[in-house]
């Protein structure tokens, strides 16, 4: 049979061999989303069935809707590592740059052994980069991977790669969904995977807090560039304000470019520390997104990026603008020829 991810899978087993007999540690991103949250579950209860010690390591916590996902699965804090001295050798899953960790996760696990991920703008920083730019998710490498290598995946290990692909695929409408993310879909729901209760546990499980989130930033809504672009803002204290929390801003940037005749929709997040996070989405890859985060440090795919930025908060907006604006002519341009 035709394997889903041949160099990858190859480089998959030649990892496992030489981690026979390590504690391992699968490191996931700040603010963790469902496709980081899957490949960790999945990946670390893979490995934990062949025999290895492993544990599951994030800066922040485990978000409320993704906790079904974790259950016997050990995740750990930056704070529990730090104080732990024990070596185990760090797989790093859904980070697109060695510092997407955490500065203190960085520090902590300096030489990655290897990396899985699937961002454009990754370009390799762990002893193994097992990374392929033309999957919609790190969910979807992981469960190509795993079949490829005849390894089991157990009902609670499909669930969690199931919900990272379809969390990272917008529920399979973004243009990075592919006929291989469908058959690896079907592959995990015969294997135990319940779209079902996915779909409510991510979808339909939203707080008060959230709700009210989402007015202040569909108020905030603003036209740019001609109206092709669309920019709404969180302002410091919005959190509490509203009773939200961090991880509620998930999926609010995809309203602003949901507006018909808006090429790019953003959110800029202001921090009290005087920090920026910026989240980009573009309905057409050719706006390249990745490249307008990476002006600011940044990064992503080409319809899906963010960055975090410390600067002047007098000027960021406007550079931001000028950042997009830039991209929409360079498409515009692309596409003219």
């Amino acid at each position: 049979m035709e394997k889903y991810y041949p160099e990858l899978s190859a480089a998959f087993a030649r990892l496992l061999a030489t981690l026979a007999g390590r504690k391992l540690a699968v490191v996931g991103h700040a603010r963790p989303d469902g496709d980081c949250i899957g490949a960790q579950v999945a990946l670390a209860r893979v490995l934990a069935a062949r025999g290895f010690d492993v544990i599951c390591v994030n800066t922040d916590p485990v978000p409320r809707r993704l906790l079904f996902l974790v259950g016997a699965m050990k995740f750990f804090r930056t704070d529990d590592v730090l104080n732990n001295p024990e070596d185990r050798a760090a797989i790093f899953v859904d980070c697109a740059d060695h510092a997407r960790v955490g500065d203190r996760l960085k520090a902590r696990y300096p030489a990655p052994v290897a990396v899985i991920d699937h961002h454009l703008s990754n370009i390799g920083y762990a002893t193994a980069n097992l990374v392929d730019s033309n999957s919609a998710a790190t969910c979807e490498i992981l469960a190509g991977v795993f079949l490829d290598n005849g390894l089991p995946i157990d009902a609670q290990s499909a669930q969690s790669l199931y919900t990272g692909i379809m969390t990272d695929t917008g529920q399979f409408r973004h243009n990075s969904t592919s006929r291989r993310c469908f058959v690896l879909a079907g592959e995990l729901l015969a294997r135990g995977a319940n779209p079902t209760e996915a779909g409510y546990e991510v979808f339909e499980r939203e707080s008060e807090g959230k709700l009210r989130l989402l007015q202040h930033f569909l108020a905030s809504l603003q036209r740019e560039c001609g109206g092709r672009a669309c920019l709404g803002t969180l302002p410091p204290g919005i959190f509490e304000m509203t009773g939200a929390n961090s991880e509620d801003t998930e999926g609010l940037v995809d309203y602003a470019r949901s507006i018909d005749g808006v090429d790019i929709g953003a959110l800029i997040e202001e921090r009290p520390d005087g920090t920026f996070k910026g989240s980009l989405r573009a309905k057409d890859p050719v706006f390249r997104v990745d490249l307008i985060a990476a002006q600011f440090g940044g990064g992503g795919h080409a319809c899906a990026a963010g960055l975090n930025v410390k600067t002047n908060p007098e000027n960021f907006r406007a550079r931001f603008v000028a950042a997009i604006a830039r991209s929409i002519a360079t498409a515009d341009a692309a596409r003219r020829k």
